[in-house]
């Protein structure tokens, strides 16, 4: 009896470190913020002082607004400008987590002189609904970080326009624009 008591809880022991072993990592894309490069320096080639400068600037600036259709300076314009932290959990922690749950009550609830075939059910039900967790965490992920870059790529062109704008409308009036 002492035998297959102890052959019982060895096979437990196997099956919670093949379950957590079964985690996979989840292909998580680190979110990136773009920042959207609206900024074009233009040099005075023909002498034009601060001033003009200035002016001509502003009379670019609302010139290119009205062509691309895009304000750098409108309220709420870019995405990528507001910052949204949500902590991630460590890849495959539900389902070791879930294992070990899944062990313990299964050892709890299990017939008495038979804990280790509980406990060994448990530890697998509970690493299959730890798996399940794990994996709607990762498309929850993965569903967020489409909607990050779909946000951003909707003012991209737009922002690349204006910026082509204001640098053909500082072109026309005499700077070097890079």
């Amino acid at each position: 009896m002492t035998f297959i008591r102890s052959a019982l809880r060895s096979t437990l022991i196997l099956a919670v470190v093949v379950a957590a072993g079964c985690a996979t990592q989840p292909q998580h894309r680190r979110a990136e913020t773009r920042q959207l490069n609206t900024r074009v320096i233009a040099y005075p080639a023909q002498g034009q002082s601060p001033e003009q400068l200035d002016r001509d600037r502003y009379e670019c600036h609302l010139w290119a607004v009205r062509q691309s259709r895009f304000d750098p300076s409108a309220p709420g314009v870019p995405a990528s400008y507001r910052v949204r932290v949500e902590p991630a959990p460590q890849p495959g922690a539900a389902t070791a987590v879930g294992a070990i749950t899944g062990a313990v009550l299964g050892a709890a609830v299990g017939a008495p002189h038979d804990e280790g075939a509980g406990a060994i059910v448990g530890a697998i039900a509970g690493a299959a609904v730890g798996a399940a967790a794990d994996q709607s965490n990762a498309e929850a992920a993965q569903r967020a970080q489409a909607r990050a870059d779909r946000d951003a790529a909707r003012y991209e062109a737009p922002a690349n326009a204006y910026r082509r704008a204001v640098s053909a409308c500082l072109s026309g009036r005499g700077y070097t624009v890079s």
